[in-house]
């Protein structure tokens, strides 16, 4: 058996060190920082062992197979110097791929990945399928396929799960949108980062399908002159009416009493609605999937509403793209909470939305000089906040009755809170307190 060693211990690591000790490879968790308890406690119960806050170099490359964590880059020096020494290194997602037969559907993009996988897991599971969720949200693809398989798998696939496939096939590949997102790990070069995200159909064959953005100008322009294998179903972003689906001629959806609002909630419903169809689900099951399914938390989550003013935590648009959908989506006026790491932004996209509908804007964040800069000429109200309590006391006292408070950051959230889910957590607690 290959002598199996995970660098990276959070909950990709650790699931692809359970399946490599279910399918009995000797294995060994290496990771250079501090594990959580939980992690710690998983590996001690499959009698796995483990390091951290330390890379044994000699047992690492004592290795036949390296799995590496999607958050550990490929330019890193350990990383290359395995390379160099031979050793295959592969993700997590390639690892858990080789391990079952089911049906796979992968979901990528720079925006709405979560959603449109959630969606598609809930419609699949209404219709009765046994089917599971994961990769980047949730349980890892690995630890499902080790202890709890399925026959068919939704997989949210970020752009660093990804670069670490080479024989990786989803039966099912949906590209959402490519827009710029990430490029400190691709050299900021879009075109490393674009085909990034084209390696979820790098092994689909002609029964596999592609459902892909064709409006999007980085997918059509990459694909051109290119003859893809795989069924193509092209969905279209623009649509004149929000609330209704018809795929085919003879498949009518309506979203007016569903949580999906806006234009962007539409093309991922119409996404998610054609990955169903393809796996046998019919229309009256992917209608009562679409009434009865809840958006995953920090999500154009409509928190509460207070002396009439609502509050929406939008905290998961850590990209310039996403606030524009969410501005697209929340009716004006608004008053928007924007912030953060800023990861080389062009908030230009977003200008004329916000002259239409945004009446204010505090900005989050330790350094705020770039929003400023940005907006102080196109809002009449702007002021800084350097704690969520603050953000809030200040954007209430611009909002009145019939406004909406939107944080939607278009930023990465380090530098004041530990991820996007501690800030939106932050927002709803005290929203509602």
């Amino acid at each position: 058996m290959k002598k199996i060693v995970i660098l990276g211990g959070g909950e990709s690591g650790v699931g692809a060190a359970i399946l490599a000790k279910t399918k009995g490879h000797p294995v060994f968790l290496s990771d250079n920082g501090t594990l959580k308890a939980a992690y710690r406690k998983k590996l001690a119960t499959n009698n796995i062992p483990y390091e951290e806050n330390n890379h044994d170099q000699k047992r690492i490359f004592s290795a036949d197979l390296i799995v590496k964590s999607p958050g550990i880059p490929d330019n890193a020096p350990l990383i290359k110097a395995l390379t160099e020494s031979g050793i295959p290194v592969i993700s997590e997602i390639e690892f858990a791929g080789k391990h079952t037969n089911a049906v796979i559907i992968g979901i990528t993009g720079s925006n709405g990945k979560t959603t449109t996988a959630s969606l598609t897991y809930h419609l699949l599971k209404t219709a009765g399928l046994d089917v599971g969720l994961g990769g980047n949200i949730g349980r890892s693809f690995a630890e499902m396929v080790a202890v709890d398989p399925h026959e068919y798998y939704v997989l949210e696939l970020s752009s660093f799960q990804l670069d670490g496939i080479e024989y990786f096939q989803p039966d099912v590949a949906v590209l959402l949108n490519i827009t710029p997102d990430h490029l400190d790990r691709y050299d900021y070069k879009m075109e490393n980062y674009i085909a990034s995200k084209f390696r979820i159909i790098r092994n689909q064959e002609a029964e596999d399908i592609f459902i892909y953005n064709e409006e999007d100008k980085n997918i059509a322009d990459f694909l051109k002159e290119k003859e893809l294998l795989p069924d193509l179903i092209k969905v279209k972003m623009t649509s004149t009416d929000d609330t209704k689906i018809t795929i085919d001629g003879s498949y009518h959806f309506d979203l007016s009493e569903t949580s999906l609002k806006g234009l962007h909630s539409r093309f991922n419903a119409e996404c998610a609605i054609h990955a169903a169809l393809s796996q046998g689900v019919s229309g009256q099951d992917i209608q009562r999937g679409l009434e009865t399914f809840k958006n995953e938390p920090h999500r154009l989550e409509v928190v509460a509403s207070v002396d009439g003013v609502t509050y929406i935590n939008d905290s998961k648009a850590t990209n310039v793209d996403s606030v524009y959908y969410a501005l697209l989506a929340v009716e004006a006026p608004i008053v928007l909470i924007i912030g953060g790491v800023d990861k080389g932004n062009d908030y230009g996209a977003i200008i004329p939305l916000v002259k239409e509908k945004v009446k204010g804007i505090v900005c989050l964040g330790v350094d705020n000089e770039k929003l400023k800069a940005t907006f102080s000429t196109v809002v009449n109200k702007i002021a800084e906040a350097d704690s969520m309590k603050a953000a809030i006391e200040k954007s209430r006292s611009m909002a009145q009755s019939g406004d909406q408070i939107l944080l939607s950051p278009a930023c990465a959230s380090f530098d004041l809170f530990k991820n996007y889910v501690d800030r939106g957590e932050q927002f709803t607690e005290i929203v509602r307190s």
